[in-house]
Parts: structure tokens; sequence; C-alpha cells
């Protein structure tokens, strides 16, 4: 007789938790079939793997050097299991990806033309939604994948970082700060201030980087769009910080924003920006290592 997933997935359960009760709990199985389970593997390998008393469970010196390789034998399997599905899937199917609307707008279109070059055959839908509700969905699993900014805690989620991205200051073009080349946050501040609505993450972190340097933002104006941000700089009500990655295309989407200039902020909250990252649902096999 040969060893089986199932008998790996057993194994692993009862070295993780030493405790046939607890690891019946987590399989979902009662515990004489999860007994029957071990004692299939251990006759399938010809010896004990486990050491059991009425009082608790040990590791044998065979299961001990077992245990490595039991979990790297049971990723592989999944690491196979899950390759090809995402394979099939992509042949014809669908994902749905979620997006912060800048990145949705500005980085996103290249990568999908990419990916559909390739992947004629998938329907991706992508819901451009604020940052909070990116992570909201990947971690309910109603998308495969989110693109926002690694918040803390990561709710158990997995985050790749993709690209740094930084502040830029945008000022009216009729406004003298448009003849230089980098602004500071003191004369940013000095034209009325147009912003993002709450809770825009971008708008949550521009005040607390202002509160670590005992500043209070003065909100002047405030919009849920970028867009409509960028035609009230042009139209000279006042001056905005948007991030690096919508400076590319600012003028494409926002034609009326060719009367407004895209300065260098210098400061040190320029920086304080977190990485733009990939969020994905950890599999939820973390108990076996």
């Amino acid at each position: 007789m040969r060893m089986s997933v199932k008998q790996l997935r057993a194994f692993l359960a009862v070295a993780h938790t030493l405790n046939f009760a607890h690891a019946s709990e987590r399989l979902n199985l009662s515990q004489p079939a999860l007994s029957l389970t071990i004692k299939g593997l251990e006759e399938a390998l010809g010896g004990a793997l486990l050491q059991r008393s009425t009082r608790k469970v040990t590791l044998t010196q065979e299961g001990e050097l077992f245990l490595p390789m039991a979990r790297q034998l049971l990723a592989d399997w999944d690491n196979v299991e899950e390759a090809m599905r995402q394979s099939f899937t992509l042949q014809r199917g669908k994902i749905s990806v979620a997006a912060m609307p800048s990145f949705a707008a500005n980085v996103l279109p290249e990568a999908l033309k990419a990916f559909r070059d390739r992947y004629a055959g998938v329907n991706v839908t992508v819901h451009d939604v604020i940052n909070e509700q990116v992570i909201e969905m990947v971690r309910e699993g109603r998308v495969e994948m989110g693109i926002a900014f690694e918040p803390s805690p990561n709710h158990n989620l997995l985050f790749t970082p993709l690209a740094v991205d930084r502040f830029v200051a945008i000022v009216p073009q009729q406004s003298p700060l448009a003849k230089k080349k980098q602004l500071t946050w003191q004369e940013l501040l000095t034209l009325d201030f147009i912003t993002l609505q709450r809770p825009s993450a971008v708008r949550l972190m521009l005040e607390e980087a202002l509160a670590r340097s005992g500043r209070q933002l003065d909100v002047a104006l405030e919009s849920h769009q970028l867009v409509t941000v960028g035609r009230m700089v042009a139209s000279g009500l006042g001056a905005a910080r948007c991030r690096r990655c919508v400076k590319r295309r600012w003028h494409r989407w926002a034609p009326s924003a060719s009367r407004s200039a895209i300065r260098r902020l210098r400061s040190a909250s320029a920086r304080s920006m977190p990485d733009i990252c990939r969020c994905r649902r950890r599999r939820r096999r973390c108990w076996i290592r």
C-alpha cells in the first residue's frame, strides 16, 4: 500500500497539534477515522511515526525525520494542483480584480492589455474602489487579487510590493509657485488646499503625515474623484497633492489640467507613502509549516 495525500494531511495535523482531538477538529474527521488514517500511513512506510500514550502524543525519531519531508511533499502537491487549476482556468474563465481608482485608471490598463494578449479567452472584471474596499473584497474572497497599499495589521493577507510611490504637488499654472521646480509643504499650503474626501487612503495618509510634524490640514475644497480635484486646481481654486503614478496621465484624463503644473514635493512626508502592493488571500494550510 502507498501513502496518500489524505494521510499526509492527517499526519501533519497531528504533528502540529500533538493532540488527536484537536487534529480531528481541524480535519473535520472523527478520532477513530483519524487513527485509522495514521495507522494506514505507518503501515505504508513500515514503522511508527507517533508515540501515543493516555496523556500525550509525541513524534518518534522516524516521525521527526519524516515531518519536514511530509511538509514539502504536501506543499509540492498543493502547488502542482493550484498551477494546473490556474492553467485550465486561464484558457477560458473569469478573473476579478479590485484596484484603487488611480491605479485602475493609470497603470492597470497596460497590464491588462498584456494579459489579454496572452489569455484572450479570460473575462476580466475590474472593481475600482477605495483602498479599504480593495482589502475587504480580497479578504472576503470576492476577487482573486487586489492592488492596494499594505495596511497595518495586514488582515491575514499576502502582500507583494509592486512599486514605490511618492507624493507630488499640483498648483495652478498661473500661480507663482508653478515657476519653481520643487515645493515645500509650507509653500504649498499658502494656497487653498484641495483634496479627496475621506475615507480615501491618500487623504488619511496626508493627514497622518502632517500630524507627525505638528501640523493640521486645512481643507478648502474636497471631492470623491481625483479628476474633479485636478480640474479644480486647473481652474485656479487652489493646490493639491497626489501620487506620482498619476502624474504620467494627468493631462490625458483631465484636459483642463493643462492649466496646472505638477511639481516635486520636497518634504519627508513625500516619502511617507507605503508601497503599492498586490494582495491576495493566504492559503489555508499555514498550520502545516
